[in-house]
């Protein structure tokens, strides 16, 4: 790990504050995104102070690697992380040196173990960087002390203490936890803080007192919607199961590669879940409600924050961006959680309200990557860009949200997952303004073992494969060359001009 280096501005700085909010395995489950059945009367709030961004994708649809290519600006197959078990500074084995990252041809020789990452870089510059909750990956060693001016609190949290309270759940007397998974779902009448997410809202206030009177860089990480889907009873309460929706297209899709699929493991190491096979539709609907009133909770977690900014005389000089790690499924083509190139997996919500922008309450439906966070959040700020950045600040989208912008949104995700060792290929998606373009490439050779191509025109659910159509072969062709060029090729043209 990369020593914690002094500041390089020892006088405070002038510019805003910044409150960071991560949320784990949240998709666009929200009322401001149109959601007919999310209740998150907080995040609404922010949105119509913000701008909320309607097409941005994560680098990769999982924890690990969205989340530190998010924090450092960079892209995964740049990190070389791609699993749950990678930290981003630490050298690489010898069978992951030599790779070229797609699209440009280039050869990375280690990870990235000097980077300075997006909190660091505040703290550099004056600013008090301090985190709350889960910010990197949950576990012990995927922490980065280096990003903050003091520890991180409530980071790493085992799921007994952050998913259950009732004493069914936290497994046989004697048990050597964290053991295996219990109930996918918790419902107990108790308050807030007995979760782990209300924890994290109590230690982020501690903090914000603590650090309110000089610049800061305030990160507050919460764990639901994730799995297990336990709240308190009162967020339950908020819904009627019976009127929750049904996931759209249940069943798995033909025409696909196996590599676009899986068999939602995730999610059937849970106890009360049958390990393969179909789901029956009373524990569809169950899962459903867990996962909203886990959004529900959250929300109200967000709302303390917003109000205690409110409360302090801190709103109006303080940038807030909320975002969700990735996307997630409910359900739809018989998939659950996470890991796949899907648009229900690689969009998420993306909130970000600078004050004094010209536009607010509005949306873009320009298309955005979460590697874009970082150069926002400086340039906001008034700080240097440090020059390893892989996105494009989104200040100009403020001002203008339907000026033309990045041709396309790049993300990838490895098969299999859970590999040991390498995976075996490695899927490369791309989300341009119609159509989601997919290869899966051999991961050494980098021969295209599958393709698939899906019209959002008339297949927003993506479950046509249209890539062997004669039809769409132009369309194909002109994917698989923007795909491979890369992702400085799909940048706006006046940005390559500069550039």
């Amino acid at each position: 790990m990369a020593d914690v280096p002094p500041p390089l501005i020892e006088q405070a700085m002038t510019g805003p504050n910044v409150l960071f909010i991560a949320v784990d395995d949240l998709r666009t489950a929200l009322g401001c995104y149109g959601d007919p059945n999310a209740i998150t009367p907080n995040i609404d709030r922010l949105a119509r102070r913000g701008m909320r961004f309607e097409r941005a994708y994560c680098q990769q649809a999982v924890c690990n690697p969205s989340r530190a290519s998010l924090m450092t600006g960079m892209r995964p197959d740049t990190l070389r992380v791609w699993d749950l078990k990678s930290h981003f500074r630490q050298e690489l084995p010898p069978e992951r040196a030599d790779l070229p990252q797609y699209g440009t041809g280039t050869h990375f020789r280690a990870a990235q173990p000097d980077v300075i990452t997006l909190p660091q870089w505040f703290r550099q510059h004056g600013y008090q960087a301090r985190a709350a909750g889960k910010i990197y990956h949950g576990s012990p060693e995927m922490q980065d002390p280096a990003s903050w001016s003091a520890p991180a609190v409530l980071n790493v949290i085992m799921k007994r203490d952050d998913g259950y309270v009732l004493p069914e759940n936290h497994g046989p007397e004697g048990l050597n936890w964290p053991g295996p998974k219990m109930a996918a779902t918790e419902c107990a009448d108790v308050p807030d803080n007995a979760y782990g997410d209300g924890k994290v809202a109590d230690a982020a206030l501690e903090i914000l007192d603590e650090i309110q009177d000089q610049p800061f860089f305030l990160a507050v990480g919460f764990r639901k919607p994730h799995l297990p889907f336990s709240a308190p009873k009162r967020y339950w309460d908020l819904y009627d199961r019976d009127q929750i929706t049904p996931p759209d297209h249940p069943t798995r899709p033909s025409g696909i590669p196996d590599y676009a699929w899986h068999h939602s493991v995730e999610l059937r190491g849970y106890n009360d879940i049958p390990k393969e096979g179909p789901l029956p539709d009373e524990l569809v609907r169950k899962l459903r409600h867990g996962y909203y009133a886990c959004v529900s909770y959250m929300d109200a977690q967000v709302g303390k924050l917003l109000d205690a900014l409110d409360a302090r005389g801190l709103t109006e000089n303080t940038v807030i961006v909320l975002w969700g790690d990735h996307g997630y499924h409910l359900g739809e083509k018989a998939l659950w959680c996470k890991t796949t190139n899907y648009e229900l997996d690689t969009r998420a919500p993306l909130i970000l309200s600078v004050p004094g922008q010209a536009h607010v309450g509005e949306q873009t439906s320009a298309l955005v990557e979460f590697v874009d966070v970082y150069p926002t959040l400086a340039e906001a700020c008034g700080l240097p860009l440090p020059e390893h950045l892989e996105g494009l600040s989104l200040l100009p989208l403020l001002d203008d949200p339907d000026q033309p912008w990045k041709k396309a949104a790049f993300s990838q995700f490895p098969r299999p997952w859970t590999y040991k060792g390498e995976p075996e290929v490695m899927g490369y998606t791309i989300r341009t303004a119609d159509y989601r373009y997919t290869a899966w490439l051999d991961f050494h050779t980098r021969a295209t073992r599958a393709q698939e191509l899906y019209d959002h025109r008339q297949d927003a659910a993506e479950v046509h494969n249209v890539a062997d159509d004669p039809a769409y072969r132009a369309q194909v062709e002109a994917h698989a060359q923007l795909l491979q060029t890369g992702w400085r090729a799909a940048l706006p043209e006046r940005v390559q001009r500069k550039g």
